[in-house]
């Protein structure tokens, strides 16, 4: 696999080597000896997924304190916006965010490492989305920011009126109103 490193050290972007030829393809989706030397040291313990159509928008969650996660997200079918936003207090990132388009062309993934909020748009159709979590789900110490708070500046590439959200995400806050 192929790591590139993004504008927040931590977040990083991986692409795996495709063998393909008449009959399809084939890559390696995950090693954990090569994650731990090229990327960071850490054990998923979860694995989840969810199909969504156009215009869902996802997040951008995180989880508190002990029970934070780092995720390896990828697409398996269809295109989403995936976006990793800097809530580290303190951190000379806080704030920023780094977003990548994930397609089941590209097969490319994204690992948010915790401390961090997350969340996808689909762009296509119908997406199917994967990850892997390095803690479990704990849901009385979840977060969520606003998708589209101004000071974040994130170009879903959707209209805002297309935007999906579930009834939980519209009432996340600011970037600037929460506390972990």
């Amino acid at each position: 696999m192929n790591i590139i490193k993004t504008a927040i050290e931590g977040v990083v972007i991986i692409e795996p080597k495709v063998f393909g030829d008449e009959r399809g393809y084939f890559f390696e989706s995950f090693s954990q000896k090569q994650f731990q030397e090229e990327v960071c040291n850490t054990t998923f313990v979860q694995d989840n997924e969810s199909k969504s159509s156009y215009g869902v928008l996802r997040g951008l969650h995180f989880q508190k304190g002990e029970y934070a996660q780092a995720k390896l997200v990828r697409v398996v079918k269809g295109k989403v916006l995936d976006v990793a936003v800097d809530i580290r207090k303190g951190s000379p990132t806080f704030g920023k965010h780094v977003s990548v388009e994930l397609t089941e062309e590209n097969k490319r993934q994204f690992f948010v490492p915790r401390g961090f909020a997350h969340g996808f748009v689909v762009l296509s159709d119908e997406a199917i989305f994967q990850y892997k979590c390095d803690n479990f789900y704990a849901p009385e110490h979840e977060g969520g920011i606003a998708w589209n708070d101004p000071e974040l500046g994130i170009d879903w590439k959707i209209k805002h009126e297309e935007a999906l959200l579930s009834g939980k995400d519209k009432l996340n806050q600011s970037l600037q109103s929460f506390t972990i």
